[in-house]
């Protein structure tokens, strides 16, 4: 069964509030809600509470100040949810921390291996209380961000909890993926050079 939440201009903590108890509503049977905000924080909120039962969140940006964020509610009695009040969190975005992923593969060795743990990097990512403000994807590591990548649900998840993400262009026409870029937007050398000038953290994995 899926329902859905219309929040679309609803202020913290509302959409909390709507979604948790159509969340009450389907935890007899299980299934699905679906809520709809406008805004990155009312994503973020929104994750928060479906974590807090270890329930499957995932999220996207449909538009600008159109989001996202699909809640699936496991039957009976093991996942319960927290007893709480419904809060604003505050943005969960760490300011002024960059990731920069320049490869396909995470760390040196077979290939294989080295794109499985990148996939599970990007996963673990999406799902800290954490976030970095910027991820720069260049060379090969575009590809991740691409139709048919395996990182794509976790990018957009990310995307849409406010996490700029930025590609080489550059990088983009070399590999001949300028029009297959699913996450993020396109960008150049000088805005890399500059985030990563700017940044207070660089976190290359």
């Amino acid at each position: 069964m899926k329902k859905t939440v219309d929040a679309m201009g609803d202020a913290c903590p509302i959409p909390v509030v709507k979604t948790k108890k159509v969340i009450e509503e389907l935890k007899a049977q299980g299934g699905t809600v679906e809520t709809f905000v406008d805004n990155e924080i009312a994503v973020q909120n929104l994750t928060k509470l479906g974590k807090s039962s270890d329930y499957s969140v995932l999220s996207e940006k449909l538009e600008e100040k159109k989001f996202r964020v699909e809640i699936q509610v496991t039957a009976g009695e093991a996942a319960q949810m927290q007893e709480q009040e419904p809060s604003c969190i505050p943005d969960m975005r760490r300011r002024n921390t960059v990731v920069v992923i320049s490869s396909q593969c995470m760390g040196e060795g077979d290939p294989e291996l080295g794109t499985a743990l990148m996939k599970s990097y990007i996963y673990a990512l999406s799902q800290q209380d954490q976030l970095p403000s910027t991820i720069l994807f260049y060379n090969s590591g575009v590809k991740l961000a691409c139709q048919d990548a395996p990182t794509l649900e976790d990018l957009k998840s990310l995307e849409a909890q406010g996490v700029e993400i930025l590609a080489c262009g550059t990088c983009l026409n070399f590999y001949g993926l300028s029009e297959k870029l699913q996450a993020g937007s396109v960008t150049n050398m000088y805005v890399i050079a500059e985030k990563m000038s700017q940044a207070s953290l660089i976190i290359k994995p």
